[in-house]
C-alpha cells in the first residue's frame, strides 16, 4: 500500500513538471481564452472562471486515458 501512494506521487511530480515544462506551449495555444472563460476584473481583483478550457481539457485527457488503458489491455 505505501509503495503504490509513494509511486502515485512521483508520477505526479513529474507529470506536473512537463506541465510547467510546456506551460509556454500551452499558452501559446490560446488555452484560457476559449469561448465560455469568464473573466471579470474590478477595481483591485480579478476572477478567472475557464469553463470552456476545462470542457477542452476534459475531453482531451479523457481521449488519452482510453486510449492508454485500450492499449495496456490488448
Amino acid at each position: 500500500m505505501q509503495d503504490s501512494i509513494s509511486k502515485f506521487f512521483i508520477i505526479l511530480g513529474i507529470l506536473m513538471i512537463v506541465l510547467g515544462l510546456l506551460w509556454p506551449l500551452v499558452k501559446s495555444l490560446g488555452l484560457g481564452r476559449l469561448p465560455g472563460d469568464v473573466h471579470l476584473t474590478g477595481d483591485g481583483w480579478s476572477a478567472h472562471f475557464l469553463f470552456g478550457t476545462s470542457i477542452v481539457l476534459s475531453i482531451v485527457l479523457t481521449l488519452v486515458l482510453n486510449l492508454v488503458l485500450w492499449l495496456m489491455n490488448r
